[in-house]
């Protein structure tokens, strides 16, 4: 599939329309999506509309073309069976791909963000997520390819293991077991007990620094700042820079199936940081001036993340690479899977080796390309930021409100 990436990225603009004008024409049927609170994740908005967006990137396209081709190689390996919902309404396979390859082409066309809005508004139905409040209000954060140092063996200065997959956890697909209600896809994580029964997983406070674990989790590297390996666990991808100067990319591969819970919370709860001073790098600051309490913070987090390697990425949950600045995270089945979205939020504007001093808005095409444990509802989005200390920078600071829409070609598009 790398090759027909690569093949589909290297064809120019009348290929794109050729393959707009084959893709058959299909419409959309109603369906009920609800999140928690009753409100459906989408509302479509038209032209005229206060909430109807300017379609403005600040990137001017930069790696949108990327993005839209790794959507695109995802959803040729999709059953044309396969169906994705927008608020109430179902689109089509072969409907997600015409709304990307109609994208990629006027991209390649035209810079000009009048030409792209009209283009837009004639042809692309939008959607706007209710947000948490159910007003459209989205808090956008961000993430980034974390990068570690590490060592092939265990030594005093690198004692530290990313873990593979122990040979102990078990997956169970409860929707195959007949007679469980309700089931769906629901999976659940375990291990089986010495009495053969299944039970859960080992929590992180069972296991401490993740070292009882070597002898069923292969490590795949020691590394010396368990800081950086918490935070690595967080990211979900990562560059460890080895002794021998070999690079090595490791991805997530799976988690224990404990629940995801925040140590910034934690640090509020037990007065070490105040609400509004929290964000990654303040939560690095603590924890490196207090080491003799970083794991009893660890251990709040009952979640672990188990690594496999990747020659390339990173490599988002659906199996495409991400994008640095144009892939999204967000909630599993509440938005299209690898579907073309536009944000509105803040972006650093000033900064220092320590801090963002001022923020500006910006709009910007990106792709649903990825999820996260704390990415839970329709108010919630994570941006990908790359790597590097921009990225992480950003990523550490980004915790502004903004709006979330999606675009699909409509029914009468051929």
């Amino acid at each position: 599939m790398m090759t027909d990436r690569k093949t589909l990225g290297r064809r120019g603009p009348c290929f794109f329309l050729w393959v707009l004008c084959l893709l058959l024409t299909t419409g959309c049927a109603g369906v009920h999506q609800r999140t928690a609170e009753g409100l459906p994740p989408l509302v479509r908005v038209t032209p005229g509309e206060k909430t109807y967006p300017v379609f403005v990137d600040d990137m001017g396209f930069d790696g949108l073309e990327a993005a839209l081709i790794e959507s695109l190689a995802y959803y040729r390996r999709q059953p044309m069976s396969r169906t994705f919902t927008l608020g109430k309404d179902r689109y089509s396979l072969d409907t997600m791909m015409r709304s990307a390859v109609a994208l990629l082409y006027v991209i390649q066309q035209t810079h000009d963000p009048e030409a792209l809005s009209r283009f837009i508004q004639e042809n692309y139905s939008v959607y706007r997520s209710t947000g948490h409040d159910g007003e459209g209000t989205v808090l956008f954060t961000g993430y980034y390819e974390a990068e570690l140092s590490g060592h092939t063996e265990k030594t005093d200065r690198y004692r530290y293991p990313v873990l593979s997959r122990p040979d102990d956890l078990v997956t169970i697909d409860l929707s195959k077991f007949p007679g469980v209600k309700g089931a769906g896809k629901r999976h659940l994580i375990g291990r089986v007990s010495e009495n053969q029964s299944v039970v859960p997983y080992y929590a992180r406070q069972e296991v401490g620094d993740g070292t009882s674990l070597v002898d069923r989790a292969e490590p795949l590297a020691w590394v010396d700042d368990p800081v950086a390996l918490f935070f690595l666990e967080i990211q979900g991808s990562g560059l460890i820079t080895m002794e021998n100067g070999e690079v090595l990319r490791v991805h997530y591969q799976t988690k224990n199936g404990h629940p995801y819970r925040s140590i910034g919370r934690y640090l509020i709860q037990k007065g070490a940081l105040k609400k509004e001073e929290v964000t990654k790098q303040s939560i690095c600051r603590w924890l490196e001036e207090n080491p003799h309490r970083q794991q009893e913070v660890f251990n709040y987090n009952p979640s672990m993340v188990f690594f496999k390697t990747e020659v390339e990425g990173p490599i988002g949950c659906y199996n495409v690479s991400v994008t640095p600045k144009r892939s999204i995270a967000t909630q599993k089945r509440l938005f299209p899977t690898c579907g073309i979205a536009f944000i509105q939020s803040e972006k650093p504007a000033e900064t220092t080796p320590e801090e963002v001093l001022s923020w500006k808005p910006f709009g910007r095409f990106v792709m649903n390309q990825d999820t996260g444990g704390a990415i839970k509802g329709p108010g919630r989005v994570d941006l990908f930021t790359g790597h590097g200390p921009e990225a992480e920078m950003t990523a550490g600071h980004m915790k502004h409100s903004g709006t979330l829409y999606f675009l699909v070609l409509k029914s009468s598009v051929r």
